[in-house]
Parts: C-alpha cells; sequence; structure tokens
C-alpha cells in the first residue's frame, strides 16, 4: 500500500487519540481575598475517565501527594469522589499567602534523598512562584502581583519515574483572582480577549511559561472602623458643643 495511503488511514485515528486525551485533569487555582487579613487559595482539580483508566494507581497517588502538602500547610481537604479534589488553604496576610502557595507548588525534598522516589514524583510537573509587593495607602492596601507557571514540562509517571503520556494537552489549567475592588491586568499572555483579560479566569497554555501580572487593591476594614468612629466623635462633639475639639467658644 502507498505510504500516503497509510497516513490517510492512520489520520483519523490520530485525531480520535488527540481528543480522548485532551483534557486529562481539570485543574481551577483561585486566590481569594476577602479582607487585608483574611482570604483563601482554592484548587479544584478533577481527574478524566481516560487519565485514571490509563493510571489509576499513579492518579491516587498524585492526589494523596496533594493533600499531604495541604495539610501540612494547615489546609482543609475534601474528596467529593474519587476522581475530584478540593484543597482550601487559608492565609492571614500577603507574606503568608505567598509562602504557602510557593510551598505547596514547589516542596523541598528530603535532603537525605539525592534522586528522586516514585513516590516523590508528580503526575503533573507543574511548577508555580508568586511574587506580592504589597504597599500600606491607610484605608486601602495596594497589592501588586506576579505569578509565573512553569508548564513546559509536563507528564504521566509510571511507578518506575518513567513518561507514559506527555501530551500538550494533558492539562486545562485555570487562574482566578478574586478581591473586593476588582483587579487590573498589568500583563499577561494568556489571553487574546480583552473582556477575559481583564475579569479572568485566565487559561494558562501547556507547554511554556505563564505569566500573570496584576494590581489589586483591598481594604483596611479596622483603618476604616477606625475613621468612621473618629468622624462620629467629632459630629457628636460638634452637635452638642458647637465647636470643634481644641478650639474655645467665642
Amino acid at each position: 500500500m502507498h505510504p500516503q495511503q497509510w497516513l490517510k488511514r492512520l489520520f483519523p485515528l490520530f485525531c480520535c487519540l488527540c481528543c480522548l486525551l485532551t483534557g486529562c485533569v481539570n485543574y481551577d487555582v483561585g486566590i481569594k481575598f476577602t479582607e487585608q487579613h483574611q482570604g483563601k487559595i482554592v484548587q479544584h482539580i478533577v481527574l478524566g475517565e481516560q487519565l485514571t483508566t490509563l493510571s489509576q494507581a499513579e492518579a491516587d497517588r498524585w492526589l494523596k501527594s496533594l493533600e499531604q502538602r495541604a495539610k501540612a500547610l494547615r489546609g482543609n481537604v475534601d474528596r467529593p469522589s474519587s476522581q475530584e479534589l478540593v484543597v482550601t488553604i487559608p492565609f492571614g496576610n500577603g507574606q503568608e499567602l505567598v509562602d504557602k502557595f510557593n510551598q505547596f507548588f514547589n516542596p523541598d525534598p528530603p535532603k537525605s534523598r539525592r534522586s528522586p522516589q516514585p513516590d516523590q514524583l508528580d503526575l503533573l510537573n507543574l511548577k508555580a512562584e508568586l511574587a506580592l509587593d504589597q504597599r500600606n495607602w491607610l484605608l486601602v492596601d495596594r497589592n501588586h502581583l506576579r505569578l509565573t507557571v512553569d508548564l513546559r514540562a509536563l507528564g504521566v509517571l509510571s511507578n518506575q519515574g518513567n513518561i507514559i503520556l506527555s501530551p500538550g494537552s494533558l492539562i486545562d489549567l485555570q487562574f482566578d483572582l478574586q478581591t473586593p475592588l476588582g483587579v487590573n491586568v498589568l500583563d499577561t499572555d494568556l489571553s487574546e480577549s480583552p473582556d477575559s483579560l481583564a475579569t479572568g479566569p485566565w487559561q494558562l497554555k501547556p507547554g511554556q511559561v505563564n505569566t500573570i501580572e496584576a494590581i489589586f487593591w483591598v481594604p483596611s476594614y479596622l483603618a476604616i472602623g477606625t475613621v468612621a468612629i473618629a468622624i462620629l466623635c467629632l459630629g457628636g462633639f460638634w452637635l452638642k458643643y458647637r465647636r470643634w475639639p481644641g478650639v474655645l467658644p467665642n
């Protein structure tokens, strides 16, 4: 048979396999700022049937490793199903957010081991680094966030550490940032749509380094409350004495 005829017959099969393996892992990562000193990192992972059928043992081991990382950071873990995991890690300030986020996605291997063991290997080689610069403006905090996610190395690993699947479309990864006063995106290479660029969530591209740089404001409710109390006190003083504190009556 002519080589071109073989290619014509194999091409539909190749397309079918690509479709079956697309989106094997849905991974949503979100950072939610509820106020100046309170927030949480939320991760929602769903494994597709294609992946668990191909490598159920590796999938279970990977989810278990995520659970252990979350609990080490005093996070909560929920398992709605055997193929689904919801991780919630609280933080009390910006520095704690950076520390917990980077520690979760870049855990330090034990120093006593020179080479990675099977139980240390990630099902998905996902590396992410977060940087946050905070400035206090009395009533609000100005936050300058920069996120870098390296998706150049993805793969399904066997018990021996061999890559048995590494398509660029293995993972469907999204990042979302929720703040009380919205987000101003400065730079990103993730989307060509102005609407999705400004609001999120942002779809990360596999096979490359993804970056998101944004500025957002978080109100300081303690400072706002203090100012409000001071205004009420001054107003009450004025209504009672018809003068401001420290000003002698005429």
